[in-house]
C-alpha cells in the first residue's frame, strides 16, 4: 500500500509532507454522526462508546444522540464516569519513590477496571431503542457493539499547558484543573492499556478532532488496514511542540506553523504519541495510534526477537530538537538502567543519540564530563543557580564539541548533555522520553516568569562519573566505519556501544544508484538526512517516496527492500535498528 501522493510515486523531489496518509482496506472513512449511525443494526441495542478522558463527551453524546433520534430510535444515555468509585482517582495513581518526589512518578500499572467498585451493567432497552454507554471504561459494560472515540494525545497536552481545558481533562478528576504530570504518568498508561486490550473487538474507530463532524472507520476495515500496513513502510503524522528554548528551522524549512512562536520538538516517531492517518487526502481521515500496529501485529511489526525482549513497546524513537534561532537545551542526563527500573518503573532506559542535520556557524553540542570535573563543586553551583540565580560555569564540568553536520553524538544513560543554540538535531533514541533529569537551564524563565523544575538530585544520582575527558571524544563521538559497500553506495556504522541495544547506521548513495537492504526479522527506521529524497521499493507494498527530513518505519515483516536516491545530489539516510534485544 502506498501513501497517498497522487497516481504515481514522483521521480523528482517534493517537499516535506506533514500529513502522510494511507487508503483503508475493504472500507472507507465516513464523515459525520449520521453516517456512523447508519451502519448500526436494527432492534434493541447497547452501544458503548469508550475513549480517553480528554474528549468533549458532552458534544459527542449530543451529536450521536441527535443522529440516532433522527432515524426514529429512542436513546438513553449512561455516563460511566458517574459510576466510578469515590476513591477512583487515588486507586489508579502511581506512587513515586520517594513518596514526596515533586518531579516524577513511575508509570501507573492500574487498569481502567480499578476505577469501579462494580462495573455498571445497563438494562436492555425495549423495541428499537439504543442505550449509549459512554466514557472511559464504557467497553467493560457488556455492550452489543463497542465504538472507540479518540483524540490524539497532543490535544490534551496542549490544552493542559495552555489552560484551554481547566477541568475534566484528567481521568477520574472531572472537577479538577488539568495536570500534565498526572496526564503523562497515570492517565495515558492506564488508558493506553485499556485501548490496547479492546483493540481486537472495536466495531468502529471514531476520530473526534472535529467534534461536530467526526470521521470514523469500521472496525474490520481498521484491522484490515493495519494488517496491510505492517507489510510495508509506514510514516506517522509529524507535529512540532513549542518550548522556551525552541528555534525556527521547522517553520522556515518545513512549513510548520509554531504553536507558541517556535518549532522546538519535532515528533517524527515517538510511539506512545504517534498516529497514522487513514483515508484519502481529499476526504475524511481518521488518525489511529501507531501503537496499534505493535499491539495487533507485534511480530510482524517488531520482529520475533524484538517482541520477545520489549513486548509490544516500540523501543526506538526519532524526533527533532530545533534550536536554530533558539537557545541551549537544559543541561541534563537520563536515568541509568537499574535506576530506571527501580525508581521509575520502566523496563528499559532512555539511551539517546544526536545526529546533526543542520547547524549555524559556531554551534556546539555539550556532552560528557571534563577530565577534572568536581561533582561536589558542580552540585553547589547547581544549587546556587536555583536559589540565588547565580550563573553556572558549565564549561568547568561539561565538555563542548563543534556541531558538525553529519556527526552523531552518542549519549548513553547517565551522560550529561545538551544541544546548543543553532542546531537542528535528529534525536535517535530509546523510546522512553519522560525522564529528563535536569541540572541547569541557563536561568531561563517561561512566559509566566517561572523557572523550569530542575530535579538535580535525580541527575546526580545517575551521573556516569567514569567516562570523562578524552574517553568522551573517543567513545561517544565515533567516526564512520564502512559496514558494506558497492558501486556508488555504502552503509556505515556511525554509532554503536555495548551498553545500548540499538545502533545507528548511515546509507550514503550517489545519484542514479541504489542499494538493497533487508529487515532480516527486525524493524528499521529511516530518515533522509541529506539530499532531495529517496524511494523505497518493497515486496508487498510497492514504492514509497521519502523527502528530505522525513522519517519512515520499515516493519520487520517487510523483509527485503531496495532504496534509491532521488535528485542530482548525494543522499544520506540515517537508519536505526535493534542490535541486542
Amino acid at each position: 500500500m502506498e501513501a497517498q501522493r497522487g497516481e504515481d510515486v514522483p521521480s523528482t523531489s517534493r517537499s516535506y509532507d506533514p500529513r502522510p496518509s494511507y487508503e483503508p482496506v475493504d472500507g472507507q472513512v465516513e464523515a459525520g454522526w449520521p453516517a456512523a449511525v447508519a451502519a448500526l443494526p436494527g432492534g434493541t441495542l447497547v452501544l458503548s462508546v469508550d475513549g480517553p478522558a480528554a474528549l468533549d463527551w458532552d458534544a459527542l453524546t449530543e451529536g450521536l444522540s441527535a443522529a440516532l433520534r433522527s432515524t426514529g430510535r429512542e436513546v438513553e444515555l449512561v455516563d460511566v464516569r458517574r459510576h466510578y468509585a469515590p476513591a477512583a482517582a487515588e486507586r489508579i495513581t502511581a506512587r513515586s519513590v520517594p513518596a514526596d518526589d515533586p518531579f516524577f512518578t513511575p508509570l501507573s500499572r492500574a487498569r481502567v477496571a480499578d476505577l469501579f467498585d462494580s462495573v455498571p451493567w445497563p438494562h436492555r432497552p425495549a423495541g428499537d431503542g439504543v442505550v449509549v454507554v459512554f466514557g472511559p471504561g464504557a467497553g467493560l459494560c457488556g455492550p452489543d457493539l463497542l465504538w472507540f472515540a479518540d483524540l490524539p494525545k497532543r490535544y490534551a497536552e496542549a490544552a493542559v499547558a495552555q489552560g484551554d481545558l481547566p477541568v475534566g481533562v484528567n481521568l477520574a478528576r472531572v472537577g479538577d484543573p488539568g495536570d500534565l504530570v498526572r496526564l503523562f504518568y497515570t492517565d495515558w498508561p492506564v488508558l493506553d492499556r485499556h485501548r490496547d486490550e479492546h483493540a481486537p473487538r472495536i466495531d468502529r474507530w471514531i476520530d473526534v478532532q472535529d467534534a461536530s463532524a467526526p470521521a470514523s472507520l469500521d472496525g474490520a476495515a481498521l484491522r484490515g488496514t493495519l494488517e496491510h500496513l505492517v507489510r510495508g513502510p509506514v510514516r506517522t503524522r509529524p507535529y512540532f511542540n513549542s518550548t522556551p528554548w525552541g528555534g525556527h528551522w521547522a517553520a522556515s524549512e518545513l512549513g510548520f506553523t509554531p504553536q507558541a512562536g517556535n518549532t522546538a520538538l519535532g515528533y517524527e516517531l515517538i510511539a506512545p504519541e504517534a498516529g497514522v492517518l487513514i483515508g484519502a487526502q481529499s476526504g475524511p481521515q481518521v488518525e489511529v495510534p501507531f501503537q496499534l500496529l505493535c499491539v495487533l501485529h507485534p511480530e510482524a511489526m517488531l520482529g520475533e526477537d524484538v517482541h520477545r525482549a520489549f513486548g509490544t513497546s516500540f523501543p526506538i524513537r526519532f524526533d527533532y530538537l530545533d534550536t536554530i534561532g533558539g537557545g541551549n537545551l537544559s543541561l541534563h542526563c537520563h536515568p541509568q538502567e537499574q535506576y530506571m527500573r527501580d525508581v521509575f518503573g520502566w523496563p528499559y532506559t532512555q539511551h539517546e543519540t544526536y545526529y546533526v542535520t543542520a547547524s549555524e556557524p559556531g554551534a556546539q553540542v555539550l556532552l560528557g564530563l571534563t577530565e577534572h570535573a568536581d561533582l561536589d563543586v558542580m552540585r553547589h553551583q547547581v544549587e546556587d543557580a536555583i536559589t540565588e540565580g547565580t550563573p553556572m560555569p558549565v564549561g568547568d564540568h561539561v565538555q563542548s564539541h563543534p556541531a558538525t553536520v553529519g556527526q552523531l553524538f552518542m549519549i548513553p544513560a547517565g551522560t550529561p548533555h545538551a544541544s546548543g543554540a543553532g542546531n537542528l538535531v535528529l534525536e535517535v533514541s530509546a523510546t522512553p522520553y519522560l525522564y529528563s533529569l535536569r541540572f541547569y537551564d541557563w536561568l531561563r524563565k517561561d512566559a509566566a516568569g517561572t523557572s523550569r523544575p530542575l530535579p538535580y538530585a535525580h541527575g546526580f544520582a545517575n551521573l556516569d562519573t567514569a567516562r570523562r575527558g578524552e574517553d568522551v571524544t573517543k567513545e561517544l563521538i565515533q567516526q564512520p566505519r564502512t559496514l558494506r559497500a558497492g558501486e556508488g553506495w555504502r552503509e556505515e556504522i556511525i554509532g554503536a556501544l555495548p551498553e545500548m541495544f540499538y545502533a545507528v547506521h548511515r546509507l550514503v548513495m550517489a545519484p542514479e544508484t541504489g542499494m538493497d537492504d533487508d529487515t532480516a526479522g527486525r524493524f528499521h527506521i529511516l530518515n533522509v538526512a541529506a539530499g532531495q529524497g529517496a524511494v523505497l521499493e518493497t515486496r508487498d507494498a510497492g514504492e514509497h517516496f521519502l523527502a528530505f527530513a522525513e522519517t519512515i518505519t520499515v516493519p520487520a515483516a517487510a523483509g527485503p527492500y531496495r532504496i534509491r536516491p532521488v535528485g542530482d545530489d548525494e543522499v544520506h539516510v540515517v537508519k536505526a535498528l535493534v542490535v541486542e534485544p
